[in-house]
């Protein structure tokens, strides 16, 4: 009787001490809902999502925009300041500056896309077999990594665009090739230890082949590192064909592109007298990659499971 006194007296003190603080049971949230909130509350991210939202709806409505031809030539208008017809004047071969622009935005965007997905492709290949499988496989792609870093990325970009030809492809498949060993890395480290966990260890003891076991149980799980790395991968490959288009080895004249119309104004007069040539492609450049940077980092903080606030 008096031990169960004692406990009824001990519950009664804990509801009293409690009764200021009552329990709050939150549902659960996938990683993928945290994700988004915690994005929804970066300002910054959003302001940077809203430019790169911005600029892929101007590459594809470019011909609703501007009623331009961007490789229409009227040599008669030649070097036109901006005004009211040609917003942002013209460049030596009489094409409009903004038409110009917009439509190289097209270039760029898809040189970004299109080098990541190939460097997506090697890296997270490469890197989940060396990972998965280890021994000699490990070693072989680790070294290739190894001599694959060793060189300078513009050094081997001016090289195998001189082999293979200037062009919008070649751009795409150099980039893509060369950025490839960092992401090999990354997924390797993700593997080696996912693949020791209890839920790989019951997926062998089913029977599963390694194939499935890769892309079904492994894959999701470093899917937030790969998701991050294109994200920032695009901003590499907006920059190296802006790079390889200003050295004349990138996307040919006369199909518009960001780093082709730096390197159209590159002799001194019109740095010095033709401002409007070469102020607003760097200036594209310039936001898109830093907005891409900004977006990227964010989405790197949100899908932290450590990051608490």
């Amino acid at each position: 009787m008096l031990l169960l006194t004692h406990v009824l007296d001990t519950i009664r003190g804990f509801a009293i001490m409690n009764k200021s603080a009552p329990l709050k049971i939150s549902k659960g949230q996938s990683l993928w809902a945290i994700t988004l909130t915690r994005l929804f509350k970066n300002k910054l991210a959003i302001v940077a999502f809203s430019v790169i939202i911005l600029l892929i709806l101007m590459a594809i409505f470019a011909p609703v925009i501007t009623s331009f031809d961007p490789n229409r030539i009227n040599l008669s208008n030649k070097f036109q300041k901006p005004d009211d017809i040609h917003r942002l004047g013209t460049d030596d071969f009489g094409r409009d500056v903004l038409t110009r622009l917009i439509y190289g935005t097209r270039a760029s965007l898809l040189v970004g896309l299109a080098s990541t997905g190939i460097s997506v492709t090697i890296g997270v290949t490469l890197g989940a077999l060396s990972g998965y499988y280890g021994g000699w496989i490990d070693n072989l792609v680790m070294r290739l990594v190894d001599i694959f870093m060793c060189f300078p990325f513009f050094l081997m970009a001016i090289v195998l665009a001189s082999i293979l030809g200037p062009s919008i492809y070649t751009v795409m498949i150099v980039s893509g090739i060369l950025s490839w060993p960092s992401l090999a890395r990354m997924v390797r480290a993700e593997v080696l230890a996912l693949k020791k966990r209890e839920f790989i260890e019951a997926a062998r003891a089913l029977g599963l082949n390694v194939s499935s076991i890769i892309i079904s149980h492994i894959l999701p799980n470093v899917f937030s590192v790969i998701i991050v790395y294109a994200t920032l991968g695009i901003a590499g490959g907006i920059l190296g064909e802006a790079g390889l288009s200003y050295l004349g080895l990138g996307v040919k004249q006369p199909q518009p592109s960001w780093g082709n119309m730096l390197s159209a104004a590159q002799n001194m007069s019109s740095l010095m007298f033709y401002p409007w040539l070469w102020i607003p492609p760097g200036i594209m450049i310039f936001l898109t990659t830093l907005s891409i940077n900004i977006f990227g980092d964010a989405l790197r903080d949100a899908l932290d499971p450590k990051q608490k606030k």
